[in-house]
């Protein structure tokens, strides 16, 4: 009985028909051509995981360096102390806004950002408060900002930087609102003739004039109207004048 031998179409034997190897040499090549795109993405995938594990896991992308722009009052040292990044932290991993919000801990911080600079630099940098007064404080005075942060003690009050009294400066204490409010309005004749804004509640500020010159000024509302008094009124030494009611100014 003769046998009919089975070729294999894509691993053709040696002695198979001519036109048999040719057909499974084009078959090979055709699964190649489909496989190729599968096998591309393949290497994409692997060569993107490499990547992944030496940006997201390595230390070869670690933090190095942390750089601090914008710094006067702080040091730069101190904002790195704040930041509380190990050497070593992946870039790509460290939570950026968590460092930010670690930095605006520190007072004298009014903003701040942080970017990955690669290969190894993280960089902060930061917007410092301005002082718009001083309050007096034990031992000297400390900075205060517009928003009412007290926040960097200094031996002597700044040229230039008028003195503000109240028992416990705060961003939401209403005493410390109104006192900014009230300091905002006055115009620079009168801020150089004053040595102390004195908030003892929001309805009992009063200004403290060279020449033991009293104005009392009451609440925070009303200041364009006071302002205007003023600039009509003479206040004499030793004297004092009220406008906190700027429609009846008592002098005495």
């Amino acid at each position: 009985m003769t046998q009919t031998r089975g070729w294999r179409l894509v691993l053709a034997p040696r002695d198979a028909p001519q036109s048999v190897r040719r057909f499974a040499k084009r078959a090979r090549r055709e699964r190649l051509r489909a496989a190729r795109p599968w096998l591309i993405a393949l290497g994409v995938v692997m060569v993107l995981g490499a990547a992944a594990a030496v940006v997201f896991a390595s230390p070869a992308l670690g933090v190095e360096r942390i750089r601090v722009v914008g710094v006067s009052v702080l040091s730069p040292d101190a904002v790195r102390a704040a930041a509380a990044v190990r050497p070593g932290t992946p870039l790509a991993r460290l939570d950026r806004r968590v460092v930010e919000r670690r930095v605006r801990e520190l007072k004298p911080v009014r903003t701040v950002t942080a970017r990955a600079d690669f290969p190894d630099t993280l960089v902060l940098t930061v917007e410092e408060r301005t002082a718009v007064a001083v309050v007096p404080k034990v031992g000297g005075f400390t900075l205060l900002a517009a928003d009412g942060v007290a926040y960097l003690p200094v031996e002597s009050a700044p040229v230039g930087l008028p003195v503000v009294r109240i028992a416990d400066p705060e961003p939401g204490d209403s005493t410390t609102r109104a006192a900014l409010t009230v300091l905002a309005a006055l115009p620079p004749v009168l801020r150089v003739s004053m040595t102390a804004l004195v908030a003892e509640s929001p309805t009992r500020i009063r200004l403290e004039l060279t020449d033991d010159r009293v104005i009392v000024w009451g609440d925070a509302t009303e200041n364009e109207a006071k302002v205007r008094v003023l600039q009509f009124t003479e206040v004499a030494p030793g004297r004092t004048l009220d406008v906190s009611a700027p429609g009846v100014v008592v002098e005495r």
